[in-house]
């Protein structure tokens, strides 16, 4: 005889229920991590993440009763994912790690609140978080409200004296502030800058700028105003445009904006958020992915054709954080709910990580 538990509360909240794994997670306000979801609903080459004991709990041939087991098995779940994650939080611990935020995860609500609330609980568990972000699409959107057509060449805008205003408006004034307000309210403590402030960045002129106008390359990196901030445990959320030295403002990539911060303030880790798996083995193929390569391996597959388009600078802007000082740079797929999570905390990783 087998039996099948399916407990409508919890002792700790009357709306709480075990089809709900977010309600076993005991951080308030905060969505489960993936490694609790994954053991609710595995995704395909990808291992659950579920311990053994709690394989034993929910396969149980003994018939409970039903009334103690609710609170018990609640107990032991939470006790058993905390237990798993210990050792990647000893790991990241007192490390800076440097995120690109971007792509579907900035459009998309939902993705949205999981890469905010990711990030509030790593800084709440000891990393030292710095969020660094772009907003072509909320650009484009207020290109059209004044009545301007956006414009990109070779993957970069297009950026003329009008265009760089409604950029610097959009990122620094609209963007960066929501984005603050959002992990305020999740229970960080966030601080918008843009590399302006503090002479973060100096920009210098891209050198296609004849065609591309003020879009700019990172001149130099002065990390100073974002050590007492990340000291004191504050969130840096960076706006990626700079000046250079006559005060000319330039829209800078995020990517690269993220990789020379990582490698400035000799970060652990550089994330970059993708729309796509991360670096796939056949670009045809979304299982081809590679889960793991060093920058040699890197370097053989740009050769042969494997890694081309949009993926090129990307994969540049990782290998030159490397070749500078930082451990380990991945490009994760931020489709994937709770892909920051399931990139530190867990085994499987959400992308690609490229190391030295």
């Amino acid at each position: 005889m087998s039996f099948s538990l399916t407990p409508k509360t919890l002792p700790l909240s009357s709306s709480s229920s075990l089809s709900s794994p977010s309600s076993l997670f005991p951080f308030p306000g905060i969505t489960s991590p993936p490694f609790l979801k994954s053991s609710f609903n595995p995704t395909p080459n990808r291992r659950p993440f579920i311990a053994p004991s709690i394989k034993a709990a929910l396969s149980t041939s003994q018939p409970p009763d039903l009334q103690s087991s609710k609170s018990d098995l609640a107990a032991q779940l939470r006790v058993e994912i905390l237990s798993e994650s210990l050792p990647f939080i000893q790991k990241f611990r007192g490390k800076t790690i440097v995120v690109k935020y971007g792509g579907a995860a900035m459009k998309s609500p939902d993705l949205q609140a999981s890469v905010i609330n990711d990030l509030v609980l790593l800084s709440c568990v000891g990393l030292r978080p710095v969020f660094v972000h772009g907003g072509g699409p909320e650009i484009n959107h207020w290109l059209g409200r004044f009545g301007l057509q956006p414009n990109f060449l070779n993957g970069l805008r297009v950026t003329d004296h009008s265009t760089m205003e409604i950029v610097t408006m959009v990122l620094v004034g609209k963007v960066n502030k929501h984005l603050v307000s959002l992990i305020n309210k999740a229970g960080g403590t966030a601080v918008g800058l843009s590399g302006m402030d503090g002479r973060l960045l100096t920009a210098r002129p891209n050198p296609n700028s004849a065609q591309l106008g003020f879009v700019g390359d990172v001149a130099r990196v002065d990390p100073s105003i974002l050590r007492p901030l990340i000291d004191n445990n504050h969130i840096p959320v960076i706006a990626s445009v700079a000046s250079d030295e006559t005060g000319q403002s330039y829209n800078i990539n995020a990517d690269t904006v993220a990789g020379e911060l990582a490698a400035a303030l000799s970060a652990e880790k550089l994330i970059l958020l993708t729309d796509i798996a991360g670096i796939l083995e056949n670009r045809e193929d979304p299982a081809s992915l590679v889960k793991e390569i060093d920058i040699k391996g890197v370097k053989k597959m740009e050769d042969d054709g494997k890694i081309a388009g949009g993926m090129i600078p990307k994969v540049n802007c990782c290998v030159r954080s490397l070749a500078q000082g930082v451990k380990t740079a991945s490009i994760i797929d931020g489709r994937l709910p709770h892909s920051l999570l399931l990139e530190i905390l867990t085994d499987e990783g959400a992308g690609t990580m490229i190391t030295g």
